[in-house]
């Protein structure tokens, strides 16, 4: 007869998930799981080859949530699309502290570091059509608003800045409008 598990590899993930938002990825550890399981940690790899596996799903996890942030705000409408991703990622930052550390604070000097414009393909044709920025130039742009708009989700995410999402809004507007002018003028 096939052995049955205790968890199922959902109810693991979703312990992991739970503990990471609570403690950050540092919690995520065999011990750290099986108590919040309220087991032992021999249930965990039965279902995960190891902790690195179980760290990764977190960050597949976490990075799932990050875009159902994004979707969720550029089909509000409030903001114009390339506004409501920046708006969606301090969003983020702000309701999901520990997700947002995981996803965009950890450590990434043993990662490949890839230039990848086609993930970026729909913002930038975005900045191109709303500017008439080549496409070189609105990745530029937009690497240079991106920084901008991370520096303030950073700050929201480790409680240095509490901003309203109305001062947000006005100062991410004028980050636009300053970099649009510079570009503008032909200097980008």
């Amino acid at each position: 007869m096939p052995r049955k598990f205790l968890f199922t590899r959902e109810e693991i993930l979703t312990a992991a998930l739970d503990l990471a938002r609570e403690k950050g990825i540092a919690a995520v550890t065999a011990r750290g799981l099986g108590e919040k399981l309220g087991s032992s940690s021999k249930p965990i790899f039965s279902l995960f080859e190891n902790m690195e596996e179980v760290r990764n799903a977190v960050l597949e996890t976490a990075n799932k949530a990050y875009q159902r942030y994004l979707k969720e705000e550029m089909a509000k409408g409030k903001y114009p699309p390339y506004k409501a991703s920046g708006m969606a990622y301090i969003r983020f930052a702000e309701k999901e502290k520990e997700l947002f550390k995981i996803l965009f604070m950890r450590d990434r000097s043993h990662e490949k570091k890839e230039e990848n414009r086609d993930e970026l393909k729909p913002l930038l044709e975005l900045l191109q059509r709303n500017l008439g920025l080549s496409e070189d130039a609105s990745y530029l742009f937009h690497i240079e608003m991106w920084l901008y708009v991370h520096g303030i989700a950073a700050a929201i995410a480790t409680s240095y800045l509490e901003w309203n999402e109305e001062f947000i809004s006005r100062v991410l507007t004028d980050g636009y409008e300053g970099l649009k002018a510079r570009y503008k003028g032909g200097a980008g």
